[in-house]
């Protein structure tokens, strides 16, 4: 299956039980929610995903089970987040032989590359498989930006084909558009920020709130693309007190909670992450229930 790189793809939260293991029942039961709302694709394994808390056999098992499960619907992306360019490369490897679509990568994680060290981590991985890969920009919360000098570099391999545009600069959207052209595919990656980046010309979404509102920001993203403006603007401003648990540290605790009130999760969460608790859980819990009670009719 090919990738287009465009629409919604939701970056999937990990469903673990009580017990701490792997819950594929409550990840079917959000994976279907998201196929019958539309979604362009599935991202497993990134932040939401709790990728650094994961062991490789847990994190093939689910990209094995969500490609059964997608049934050829929706391409299923695999997010690399590694330290060792060998681990990459053999994550790269084994994707594809648990049948991901593509790839999503982070830069090297835990030691900060230069410029010729990113680009080269990214195209040794990039030429060791045929699989599409969207390069994930998030020098916010991982403290290394892919500059547009290295999307010049790295535009000669050709399997580099797409960018999850999370620099929190909305008009980096047209600078890779004025640089690039339609050579890089673009995603916004930051739920407050995805109107406003589709607007200016970003071909698709990560999306994060989307685990547990998947219709709306389908609604959203499909009605901007239709140049419905008005229509999307109601949805989205109910909608942006929500997607602003998206850009919190405890945004996976924040969205699994929302998960479990809209009935598609759990808010279980793998140590050394903790469940909320207190003031600071009813806080999130009113900001979700207010937004489900005011849940505009699509």
């Amino acid at each position: 299956m090919a990738i287009e790189w465009k629409g919604v793809f939701p970056a999937l939260t990990t469903k673990f039980t009580a017990d701490d293991k792997l819950d594929f029942a409550t990840f079917e039961k959000n994976l279907q929610a998201q196929l019958y709302a539309e979604v362009d694709g599935i991202i497993l394994g990134g932040t939401l995903g709790e990728a650094s808390v994961l062991s490789n056999e847990e994190k093939f098992s689910l990209v094995k089970f969500a490609v059964e499960k997608a049934a050829s619907k929706v391409p299923v992306v695999m997010n690399i987040a590694e330290g060792s360019t060998r681990e990459a490369v053999r994550q790269a490897d084994e994707a594809k032989k648990n049948g991901a679509t593509g790839l999503m990568m982070l830069p090297p994680m835990r030691y900060k590359s230069d410029h010729r060290e990113t680009v080269t981590y990214f195209k040794t991985v990039a030429a060791s498989t045929d699989l599409p890969i969207m390069i994930y920009n998030n020098p916010v919360d991982y403290k290394i930006e892919v500059t547009l000098d290295m999307f010049a570099e790295l535009a000669e391999q050709k399997n580099i084909q797409a960018v999850k545009e999370s620099t929190r600069d909305v008009s980096n959207v047209t600078r890779m558009i004025n640089q690039f052209g339609d050579r890089f595919k673009i995603l916004c990656g930051v739920d407050t920020l995805a109107m406003e980046e589709l607007l200016m010309g970003a071909h698709g979404w990560v999306a994060g709130l989307v685990c547990a509102f998947p219709k709306e920001t389908v609604a959203v993203y499909q009605l901007v693309k239709q140049r419905k403006i008005d229509e999307a603007l109601k949805i989205y401003r109910w909608f942006l007190p929500l997607l602003e648990l998206d850009i919190h540290p405890k945004l996976v605790q924040y969205i699994k909670l929302a998960e479990q009130e809209v009935g598609i999760g759990t808010e279980h969460v793998r140590a050394p992450r903790l469940t909320l608790v207190g003031e600071e859980r009813e806080h999130i819990l009113k900001i979700i229930r207010d937004g489900i009670k005011s849940r505009p009719t699509l």
